[in-house]
């Protein structure tokens, strides 16, 4: 069938309303957040319910058209963004929106994909309950795009990524079938685990439209400080003094430079707390279940010792809920103020905690030596051993120049990422910014496998072309 024809009976299913086809109507869907990406596409079409979804995907297969999944576009590698040569319909999961249940004595909930994450909190905490997973982006990332990404976020220290806090998937297959693994089961080895092929596959093995969750009992008692330290080899030391000391109450471990913190000051309006000025910089949070004066005298005691021997220079203990509130604002807004600050080139990578001093210390002299002036906005998951090792110009400089050198650049980071036991993505995924690198780092066994999956669900290769593989 033609372009009209699909058109014409997609809006049979979803209503004619919810099949996007004016150029202003699309526009949204057809960039990436970084304004990176952008592409073309057949339309945009909104499904509300599984049922939808299903009929959608066996239209565009019968019309041998490819898909473009959607959560909240909010992907840095330019997964969800359609290619440019305008033969794809973009499957926008944000009417997919619904909590379906909550059940607190098996500690778990049920979402559509649509839903943002911030809803979700929202959701667990009505039930007395925590869904742990927290990023920048929640107020408008999806639920179904974190899992499709693997997303990690700040507290994976303690809870770990968006796989260890999923137990089931509902997923439209590539040929329209539904299949129904929504299962609340912490316990199930009857065979493959199915759903670990789809969280993480960035939307190209299928489409996730629902998921059950994992809760976990709300944190009554929280600590929040701010710690001034000497370079990242001391986070790393500080790490596992907080580790010892509090062992799963350590629920995130954020590194911060000077650098990003220092952007953060120039674009995002305050009041920002004082803090003292430092090279690098911890954001650290206790939570546990007791009382918090408690929790926070123990941290203070614990920081007092640190200040007295050295190790960290100076530390602001957070005395309220909105004091912690705006000191894990400086962490969140690195991103929207590296954004304002203009176009950067950005690298998501994971490495042993032990090599991330080395690896610091290492790539910044290699890259300052062959890019005088350039500046390195370095922060992270400390605590999981995930950076976010970005760079942006020197402040004289061509910005043209400095965008046109990234194949330089990410050959000196992610050749020293690959020698040091690491990985070129932690959480961001591969979308089509790193297809060519993944080739570079994974093996031809690796990739053959991956192919051999590809090829097994999606034999036409309809589901987000170009992404990935």
């Amino acid at each position: 069938m033609d372009n009209a024809c699909l058109i014409g009976k997609l809006g049979e299913v979803v209503g004619e309303a919810n099949v996007l086809v004016a150029a202003d109507a699309m526009a949204g869907h057809l960039v990436d957040w970084r304004g990176r990406y952008r592409g073309t596409a057949v339309c945009v079409v909104r499904p509300s319910t599984t049922a939808a979804v299903s009929a959608v995907v066996r239209l565009c297969a019968q019309a041998d058209v490819t898909m473009v999944p959607q959560g909240g576009n909010t992907s840095l590698c330019g997964a969800a963004t359609p290619a440019a040569d305008g033969r794809s319909v973009v499957i926008s999961l944000a009417l997919l929106n619904r909590v379906r249940a909550i059940d607190a004595a098996n500690n778990t909930i049920t979402v559509e994909a649509g839903c943002l994450l911030q809803r979700v909190q929202e959701a667990a905490v009505a039930a007395g309950r925590l869904f742990p997973l927290s990023l920048a982006a929640e107020g408008s990332c999806q639920i179904g795009g974190n899992l499709s990404t693997n997303a990690g976020g700040v507290q994976v220290l303690r809870y770990g990524n968006a796989r260890e806090l999923t137990l089931g998937l509902e997923v439209v297959l590539p040929s329209g079938e539904i299949w129904d693994g929504l299962r609340g089961l912490r316990k199930d080895n009857s065979g493959y685990d199915l759903k670990h092929l789809f969280i993480g596959a960035e939307g190209t093995l299928g489409i996730i439209t629902a998921a059950v969750l994992r809760l976990f009992p709300w944190p009554r008692a929280k600590a929040t400080a701010w710690l001034a330290i000497a370079a990242p080899v001391t986070a790393v030391c500080v790490l596992g003094l907080l580790q010892d000391r509090f062992g799963p109450a350590l629920t995130a471990c954020e590194l911060v430079s000077e650098v990003a913190l220092g952007l953060v000051h120039k674009h995002i309006p305050g009041p920002h707390p004082a803090l003292a000025d430092s090279p690098w910089h911890l954001l650290v949070e206790l939570s546990a279940g007791g009382d918090e004066l408690l929790l926070r005298d123990a941290l203070a005691s614990f920081l007092a010792s640190m200040i007295e021997d050295r190790t960290v220079a100076d530390a602001v203990l957070a005395q309220s809920g909105e004091q912690a509130r705006r000191l894990w604002m400086l962490r969140e807004s690195i991103g929207e103020a590296q954004r304002i600050e203009g176009p950067s080139i950005k690298h998501d990578v994971s490495l042993p905690i032990s090599r991330l001093p080395e690896f610091v210390e290492r790539a910044d002299r290699a890259l300052l030596e062959a890019f005088p002036g350039i500046r390195m906005v370095t922060f992270g998951h400390v605590g999981d051993g995930n950076l976010h090792y970005n760079q942006s110009r020197p402040t004289v400089g061509d910005q043209a120049a400095f965008l046109a050198a990234q194949p330089q650049v990410d050959r000196v980071v992610h050749d020293l990422v690959h020698e040091l036991g690491g990985s070129i993505s932690a959480e961001h995924g591969i979308g089509q910014l790193k297809r060519a690198e993944l080739l570079r780092y994974r093996t031809q066994l690796e990739i053959g496998m991956m192919r051999a999956v590809k090829g097994a669900l999606d034999p036409r290769g309809l589901m987000n072309p170009g992404k990935l593989l």
